[in-house]
């Protein structure tokens, strides 16, 4: 049988370790020549197959391949929030024109709960249209909320490790500038992403697992209110005279000007207000025990891709399970997503690859587990933490730099011929 392209995807927000997963599976498509042929890129994810715009990643060197292991967020072929939705029939019929006409056999698709639902309806209008093509999905959010509450069908996102360490070490150093500041600011607010699934701000607490510092935990799960929120903060300041807020962009503050992305998700840091800043503003209007005021701080993208803060653990992970899905394509065929799991029976932490049905992952949404709240709701137990401490890892990543600048991956501009009429994708013309 000759050997079939292959085209690869990212969508949704990028992380630190998504291009591991895009190099895992591209060096994993190398070393199968007979199966697979070239490897093209949707360049801009699903928006880029629609308008055939195909990275050819077959033009790029396998030394800049090998960088994008340290190469952050999503520049090398670029990623989007385009959702395939039902009714948008012609969106559809055009994946498949373009996977035909370029031979295309393979289809990896890296992301979340929209994507693997994308790449799960592909495979089947493939199928129906009589095209031979292997669809495989590979996760990716750093939201970690992916999966089931049980923790069988995905333990965590690859990306999430990431984001868990760089609030553990953002949140140690705000700590030495509150604490040295705390008689003209007592009070630190910080917001954290996540939407309203708390699994980023619970990170919040690797910074202190001894909770020796005076940091209160603000889910969106937790049910608490802005006043309540407040009352926490002002007994907080009588016993240490200062505190220090984590709080989920997600948390109830009351309306914000929400905005939201073709995905339907609220895009909180475009909403015309924070939670953060409502947060600040509401607890200015307290009397505080001690003297100062309350300070906010909104970290932006850079939580999602500040590749000095990876965890070497998630850029492993991230790459194994690219590679991954490469074999569990030419092994197991279409309709699955790859997928870790954590071994519980074992000493220490330990993982295995695996497979789990795209149907059974579509869409898929994880709370954070409440019995992992604390009764206080304002902290998360010790079993958050034997759960996320392992994947934020021990050492520094280690970042190629020329003249003291990071070195990150060239991919090639270098697309594939176009065999077809433009094409702008349907929500474009119908909005």
């Amino acid at each position: 049988m000759a050997a079939r392209n292959v085209v690869v995807a990212q969508s949704g927000g990028p992380t630190c370790v998504i291009n591991n997963s895009l190099r895992g599976i591209v060096e994993g498509c190398r070393r199968h020549p007979g199966t697979f042929g070239h490897v093209y890129a949707g360049h801009f994810g699903i928006e880029g197959i629609l308008k055939e715009e195909l990275l050819d990643l077959s033009a790029t060197s396998e030394e800049e391949i090998a960088l994008l292991r340290t190469s952050p967020a999503a520049g090398g072929i670029g990623t989007c929030r385009y959702k395939l939705k039902k009714g948008q029939d012609q969106d559809f019929e055009r994946v498949v024109e373009v996977f035909r006409a370029h031979d295309v056999g393979y289809f990896f698709y890296i992301g979340g709960n929209d994507s693997q639902d994308t790449a799960h309806k592909v495979s089947r209008l493939a199928q129906d249209r009589g095209l031979d093509l292997v669809a495989t999905g590979v996760p990716k959010t750093i939201d970690n909320d992916l999966g089931d509450g049980e923790f069988k069908l995905l333990d965590h996102s690859p990306g999430y490790g990431s984001v868990a360490r760089y609030y553990a070490h953002y949140v140690r150093q705000a700590n030495e500038e509150n604490s040295g500041s705390a008689p003209a600011d007592p009070v630190l607010v910080i917001q954290a992403m996540g939407r309203k699934i708390g699994f980023i701000p619970a990170a919040a607490r690797l910074a202190d697992p001894e909770r020796t510092m005076p940091i209160q935990i603000y889910l969106t799960e937790s049910g608490l209110t802005l006043q309540q929120l407040g009352e926490n903060v002002l007994r907080q300041l009588e016993s240490d005279g200062r505190c220090i807020v984590v709080v989920s962009e997600g948390f109830d503050v009351g309306e914000l000007g929400t905005i939201r992305d073709n995905f339907g998700h609220v895009q909180f840091s475009s909403s015309q207000q924070t939670v953060a800043q409502i947060v600040v503003n509401y607890l200015n209007t307290l009397k505080f025990p001690v003297p100062g005021k309350a300070r906010g701080q909104v970290p932006g993208t850079d939580q999602r891709n500040a590749i000095a803060y990876a965890s070497v653990i998630d850029l492993d992970e991230a790459y194994a399970v690219g590679r991954h899905a490469v074999e569990v394509a030419m092994t197991e065929g279409n309709g699955w997503m790859a997928t870790l799991l954590r071994d519980r029976g074992r000493a220490g932490y330990n993982i295995h690859l695996d497979k789990v049905p795209l149907a059974t992952v579509a869409n898929s949404e994880r709370f954070f587990p409440k019995e992992w709240i604390a009764p206080s709701r304002v902290d998360v137990t010790d079993a958050f933490l034997e759960y996320a401490q392992p994947l934020i890892g021990e050492d520094w990543v280690s970042v190629p730099t020329v003249r003291g600048l990071p070195r990150f991956a060239r991919i090639a501009r270098a697309f594939a011929g176009k065999k077809l009429p433009p094409y702008v994708p349907q929500t474009y013309r119908e909005g």
